[in-house]
């Protein structure tokens, strides 16, 4: 028997769906029922869809905490294309990480909540392996472009992982506060990339 049927029987909203109504659902599901306890097919039930609708926007439950992850990637490599190129290669990454991480204010709190998952749920660390690595390719490719190397040479992995590790210092020490600034953080944090990078 196929429980993938999309039809008037479906209980949730009908219409179209977007990935910002699977990401709602699945987050008040994952605030209610816990991440390893909610089910695709509840999530697909909570969005009004057949769990093959679901998979046309998300390969996998791990992915619906990363949002658009590949999308913003494209925005990264943007902001760091767009620095000046007088600066040194730390300052440029430096500020392109803060950019990158700039939030209306009005998202903070979505934003917190999506960041505590990623980080503190025991079933997304090994799928966030692929994404932290993909970020850190990002740096790696445009430290190299400032470079004259390569994106696998010694400078620019080694700018990736140090930025990676910085980045996400920052954002424990963020999460573990109420009243931190996310950016404040991350400019201190993100200052000790100097003293890694010569260019």
């Amino acid at each position: 028997m196929s429980t993938d049927r999309e039809g008037p029987g479906t209980r949730g909203r009908p219409g179209a769906t977007t990935h910002a109504d699977i990401e709602r659902a699945a987050f008040a599901l994952f605030a209610r029922d816990g991440f390893a306890r909610t089910t695709l097919q509840a999530i697909a039930t909570e969005v009004g869809v057949g769990r093959r609708t679901l998979f046309r926007y998300y390969p996998s439950k791990n992915d619906i905490p990363w949002g658009q992850f590949a999308r913003t990637l494209e925005w990264f490599r943007s902001i760091l294309d767009g620095m000046p190129t007088g600066l040194p290669v730390h300052a440029s990454v430096h500020r392109g990480v803060i950019e990158f991480n700039r939030f209306p204010a009005e998202a903070g709190e979505h934003h917190r909540e999506r960041m505590r998952l990623i980080l503190g749920t025991p079933e997304l660390q090994a799928h966030s392996v692929h994404q932290y690595a993909a970020w850190r390719a990002v740096i790696a490719d445009h430290v190299a472009a400032r470079l004259g190397c390569r994106p696998t040479d010694a400078e620019p992995l080694l700018a990736g992982h140090v930025s990676l590790s910085l980045a996400l210092t920052s954002y424990e020490l963020w999460l573990a506060s109420e009243d931190e600034d996310l950016l404040a953080i991350l400019g201190d944090t993100m200052a000790r990339l100097r003293g890694f990078l010569s260019g």
